[in-house]
Formats: structure tokens, sequence, C-alpha cells
């Protein structure tokens, strides 16, 4: 899930994208992701991720809730959500006993993108969140490959590509 790097203390950053969970940063040209719960490096707030999920599942999975997790995934290269980009071609609930499995097919913009696996356990941790959610499987997958054409019209509009 990437190659963990060490940020001297005092290092001069940009930051790129603040959005979801996580920050990306330049430094030096390189892209670096930080989670939430180190923004104090960045002197920001620090977050721990919060966790919505029941200790013990009880009943069906909220079908809205699971979008809204994915919601909460951003490409660390791009500043709009995974779902609006058009990422997520498949997502199912099964249930079990106890807890439900959820399913995901999703792809990147770039088959030879590094991101994938972050983005992959990115996911599965959003996922994971959510009541009654006890199993998540995510398959990355390059068929059919994606395209602009994917993306929600809001996704363009933020994006500039009408």
């Amino acid at each position: 899930m990437g190659t963990p790097v060490t940020i001297p203390e005092g290092s001069r950053v940009m930051i790129t994208q603040a959005l979801g969970s996580s920050y990306t940063v330049n430094i030096n040209g390189n892209l670096a992701r930080i989670e939430s719960s180190n923004a104090d490096a960045l002197g920001l707030e620090s977050t721990e991720h919060e966790t919505g999920k029941s200790k013990v599942p009880a009943g069906p999975v909220d079908e809205d809730a699971l979008w809204e997790a994915l919601e909460k995934c951003y490409d660390p290269e791009i500043p709009v959500n995974i779902v609006d980009l058009g990422l997520i071609y498949h997502c199912d609930i099964t249930p079990l006993k106890p807890g439900n499995r959820v399913e995901v097919i999703m792809t990147l913009t770039a088959a030879g993108c590094g991101m994938g696996p972050i983005l992959v356990e990115d996911v599965r941790a959003h996922l994971l969140d959510v009541d009654n959610v006890t199993e998540v499987d995510v398959e990355l997958v390059f068929d059919p490959p994606w395209d602009r054409s994917m993306m929600s019209d809001e996704a363009k509009l933020q994006l500039g590509m009408f």
C-alpha cells in the first residue's frame, strides 16, 4: 500500500488536496498521502477516523450509507470523489449470519496508477465503517477501461471538463 516515508520535521510541503480522510502533499516534486489522524504534522487539527459501525451486526445494510461512504474516498491526485469520477462499477450486498458482505468492483483512471492499492484500502476501510457491514471485498479491474464519459456532470464541472 504505497511506500511509507518519513518527511523530516520542518520540511516545506504544499497541500494539493484536503478531501476525504487524508491529505495529499507535494514535497520536492513527489506526492505523499497523510492520514487525517496525522494532520497535526501539517499544523492542522488531527482527527481520528470515526467509526459508526455497530459492535454487533443487527440487520440489513443501508445502501445509501454505502454510497455515502464511497463518496468520502478521493483519488489523491484528483479533487473529485471516486463515485463522481465513475470509478465504481458495481457495489453489491450479500447478507451473512451475522452481518453483511459488500462486494465492490472498481477501476482507476489509468491502469498504471500507483495509487490503486491505497484507493482499494481506503474503500475497504470506509465501507467497514458502515453499520452492519462485516466483510468487504474490493476487486480492481481495467475492463472496461475508464474514460472521461464515466464522470458525473458534477465532476466534469468541478474539473472544468464540459
